[in-house]
């Protein structure tokens, strides 16, 4: 009762940027338990304990949002009042990313294979599925409609779990910050034998380098895929919300179905920004 007490929707949207430290707080704590607790089974559990600090908060911002629909006429204005709460909880899912990575970077390797292991895996899962398109007469047109499409079919999942499980957006949206984390930590721990070669002032400015490139890199792709996650995940919770309080049968059903699909739309527009980003991009500048 205590972690999950901390902050809720008015709080946060009073002072936002406590989000990316609360979710610094959720997720160390997570990875404190886990480890303590359930050492080989850490991969999980550590997001299974971010994700139940996380739930009220979740489930208060969806009644919030969908509340937001039948009291404001406005589409522009419930759009805008949206924009405001995904603000501030891809500010938590950024918290949780960082911790992610800090934690990645510092433990012992040993330690960090329990924490990441199921991350690690789906890495490079991920990694052979992309390597396999490129292979053979694929262009990079394959290699982006093929990002794009799992991409589309992560934020489909976003909608069915919030829809079902009201908050359930906030596991998988959780599970990909830990993906993420796992991955930008593995570039920096990777890349930092080459930095602790230099000496003195230079050290410090080489270590900094490779972790400013290594977070550069996946969050120039991860943050628009990530907003389209959010937006799927809140169109879910509104549409779950809406049915439980019975607000189809009202006058307002027309008006959250409009919300909803311009919910999605942006969601597959920012899907499609990060695929092209992620593709054509991301290998130029890295």
């Amino acid at each position: 009762m205590v972690l999950e007490s901390l902050l809720y929707p008015n709080k946060a949207q009073e002072n936002p940027w406590s989000m990316f430290f609360i979710g610094i707080l959720y997720h160390s704590v997570a990875v404190f338990l886990a480890l303590w607790i359930f050492e080989k089974q850490a991969s999980f559990v550590a997001v299974f304990f971010t994700v139940l600090a996380a739930t009220p908060f979740a489930y208060n911002t969806m009644r919030m949002e969908e509340k937001k629909d039948i009291e404001l006429d406005s589409e522009k204005k419930i759009l805008g009042e949206h924009n405001k709460a995904i603000f501030f909880l891809i500010l938590l899912f950024l918290g949780v990313t960082v911790s992610g990575v800090f934690w990645y970077a510092v433990l012992p390797a040993q330690t960090t294979g329990h924490l990441f292991e199921q991350q690690i895996t789906t890495i490079a899962q991920i990694n052979n599925r992309v390597s396999g398109a490129a292979t053979g007469f694929a262009t990079s047109t394959d290699i982006l409609f093929k990002i794009l499409f799992n991409n589309v079919k992560v934020m489909i999942f976003c909608v069915i779990f919030a829809f079902i499980y009201g908050v359930g957006a906030i596991f998988i949206l959780t599970w990909n910050a830990s993906v993420i984390s796992a991955a930008i930590g593995n570039y920096i721990r990777s890349n930092l034998a080459t930095a602790a070669e230099l000496v003195g002032i230079s050290k410090v400015t080489g270590y900094l380098s490779v972790v400013s490139v290594g977070l550069l890199r996946y969050f120039l792709h991860g943050i628009p895929e990530i907003l389209a996650y959010f937006y799927g995940g809140i169109a879910g919770g509104i549409i779950s919300v809406a049915i439980i309080k019975n607000h189809f049968s009202t006058e307002k059903a027309s008006q959250i179905l409009l919300d909803v699909g311009e919910l999605l739309l942006i969601g597959f527009g920012l899907l499609i920004a990060a695929a092209i980003f992620e593709v054509y991009l991301t290998p130029v500048l890295f």
